[in-house]
């Protein structure tokens, strides 16, 4: 999918939504049929070809898709609907899911974000925000939107969600994840928590494969990201936050991430100043602790680590380990550049900063046990 997947993401998602499973990217089998996992199998399909959309990757198809999905929405009470997306480009501004739906891309099929913006609807702002942060007074809708759904798997202030097995090409964060900006955030207090980010390959060389924040004032925790990978990207997983933010990014667990051609492999910042407004509160620190990266491999990369935290407002509780950075043999620049942070490395190349000091012998902690989201039991689909 080329674009841009976000959770709670910069005023372009809806303020509550039921979640329950989204887009599936898997390998096409036979033309005599395709088996796929999902929560509950469809009763009705369709090819979004049969709608009229091209896949030329120059036509728009945003009429096609928002076409085909509203006709399939009348299946939601009779065993639901899947639409099949089949090999090609297709491009597209924002179209909205429906409930007890299953947006399925066979091998080859790419959706493209068209690049003119009035297909791309503005949408009121929303109440953790504050004011708009795409256009004034409000915000773009995203590349797939919906609210209040069931059984769709979509972008949302969210818990307990997974995202597995996507292909993600960006000129924005891969995946952002966030929870509300400022005073307005702190006011509505919803938290993004019990995410799991698997089997991801970004490319975005302008930003990060996953980003927390900056807008995390209703708080961010219990997110974990397993065996991804980023390339010709930004950064790895980046903390975004600022004075004036509150909220918190706490109990944060990565575990086996492939990096290749990278500027950043850590980078945390307290300085990402942007606000909703003048009435933010410059005493709302953000507490940022107990972030935890375990078993990564980069190459070709610039910097190590830039890792700044907040005078009188440390980011605490940071740990890396198993971690083995080659760095790009014509870099001699300064690997590790951190101010007010805390915590502990092991078995980490390049030599860390002394703010993060070797104690080894020390894995970073990473949690055994599963989600409620993990134990979801997915029946096998299939169609012809």
């Amino acid at each position: 999918m080329s674009h841009t997947m976000k959770l709670c993401p910069k005023l372009r998602n809806a303020y509550v939504c039921v979640i329950s499973i989204i887009v599936i990217l898997v390998s096409v089998a036979e033309c005599s049929g395709v088996q796929y996992q999902a929560i509950s199998c469809r009763k009705h399909s369709a090819v979004l070809t049969d709608f009229g959309a091209v896949g030329d990757g120059k036509t728009s198809n945003t009429k096609v898709f928002n076409n085909a999905i509203k006709n399939l929405s009348k299946y939601a009470n009779d065993g639901g609907a899947i639409l099949i997306v089949p090999p090609g480009k297709w491009l597209t501004g924002s179209f909205n899911l429906t409930s007890h739906f299953t947006l399925f891309l066979q091998k080859g099929a790419v959706i493209l974000a068209s690049q003119h913006e009035s297909e791309w609807p503005s949408l009121p702002v929303l109440p953790s925000y504050g004011r708009g942060r795409d256009a004034p007074g409000g915000r773009f809708s995203s590349l797939i939107f919906g609210t209040n759904l069931t059984d769709v798997v979509i972008t949302d202030s969210c818990t307990n969600t997974k995202i597995e097995d996507c292909y993600i090409v960006s000129g924005d964060d891969c995946i952002a994840v966030k929870s509300g900006w400022d005073q307005y955030g702190i006011k509505v207090g919803i938290p993004t928590q019990y995410l799991i980010i698997r089997r991801l390959t970004c490319i975005s060389p302008d930003s990060a494969m996953i980003a927390l924040g900056s807008e995390m004032s209703g708080g961010i925790k219990h997110i974990r990201a397993e065996d991804n990978i980023a390339i010709n990207t930004q950064s790895a997983i980046r903390i975004k936050t600022a004075v004036g933010r509150g909220g918190y990014v706490k109990d944060i667990f990565v575990k086996g991430m492939t990096l290749k051609t990278i500027k950043y492999v850590f980078w945390m910042t307290g300085a990402y100043g942007s606000h909703a407004d003048s009435g933010f509160n410059p005493k709302a620190l953000p507490k940022i602790t107990r972030i935890n990266y375990r078993d990564i491999t980069a190459d070709n990369v610039t910097y190590s680590a830039r890792l700044d935290g907040i005078t009188n407002d440390p980011f605490t509780g940071i740990c890396l380990s198993n971690v083995h950075i080659k760095v790009s043999e014509e870099n001699k620049k300064l690997q590790w550049n951190c101010t007010n942070i805390a915590g502990v490395t092991s078995n980490v190349t390049p030599q860390p900063c002394s703010l993060l000091p070797q104690k080894e012998g020390q894995d970073c902690p990473y949690p055994e046990d599963k989600l409620p989201i993990d134990n979801v039991q997915l029946k096998t689909c299939s169609f012809k």
